[in-house]
């Protein structure tokens, strides 16, 4: 059953990818007006799950709760290398004149070592319970969307044409397949690992939304009545994960 439900929802998380197809009918103009609440909405979603879902599991699966809060630690630490060693930026803003984007194929690199992670972690998530799987998988899903719109972005900004650009996207999002593939192969044979896996995300969904999707919303404007929409979306994007909680 772990195996059905994890597969299926890393092919949903992989076919998010395909959403760069909508910036097709959209302006610049309107795709960043959206995009900012998009990140909002993740935001939202990524630590409600993180300190409403993970973090609880984790400190009820793992005995030692400083072995737990080791491994939040070790995913903030990971998420960090990730960008600084393979020098690419988890942006979810749109490519214009005033925010330009450079290493296009570096960037595809970087996509797919995360997509690997998002996979692991989610094959993961479904070894230790139903109910955390899926709520680690609608947090993917809520941080994908605008990643995955950015990235599209960043391939068209960097000289590749809008339907290459789709088609790479959809192939670096199909290493989550693989990242869950081995979550799951391995959680047979290393069934004390999977639940430190469960801290180790919540790291990375705190690092994400954290580091790399609150700057960009604090860069975007000073406006007050932006600023309430910035902040009723995000609070949208915590209620689901507040609602997962009656799965549990």
């Amino acid at each position: 059953m772990e195996w059905i439900f994890a597969l299926i929802s890393v092919l949903i998380i992989s076919a998010v990818s395909l959403i760069g197809i909508l910036t097709l009918w959209l302006s610049d103009k309107k795709t960043k007006k959206i995009f900012v609440y998009l990140v909002s909405f993740a935001v939202g979603g990524l630590f409600g799950d993180a300190f409403l879902h993970l973090i609880p599991e984790a400190m009820r699966e793992v005995s030692n709760h400083t072995t737990a809060a080791l491994f939040i630690l070790t995913g903030i630490l990971s998420s960090f290398a990730v960008e600084r060693f393979l020098q690419w930026r988890h942006c979810h803003i749109p490519t214009s004149k005033e925010h330009p984007h450079t290493f296009a194929y570096m960037n595809l690199f970087g996509d797919s070592v995360h997509n690997f992670i998002d996979g692991l972690i989610v094959g993961g998530s479904y070894l230790v319970s139903i109910p955390i799987g899926v709520s680690t998988t609608i947090a993917v899903i809520f941080h994908e969307i605008p990643q995955e719109l950015g990235d599209f972005s960043v391939l068209v900004y960097g000289g590749i044409q809008k339907r290459r650009a789709l088609m790479f996207n959809f192939l670096t999002a199909l290493t989550a397949i693989v990242g869950a593939i081995v979550a799951l192969v391995l959680g047979s044979s290393l069934e004390g690992f999977i639940p430190l896996l469960v801290p180790f995300a919540a790291g990375n969904f705190i690092y994400i939304a954290g580091s790399d999707l609150i700057p960009e919303l604090r860069r975007d404007t000073t406006e007050l009545k932006k600023a309430a929409l910035q902040m009723t979306a995000l609070i949208l994007g915590v209620i689901p994960m507040l609602l997962l909680l009656l799965l549990e």
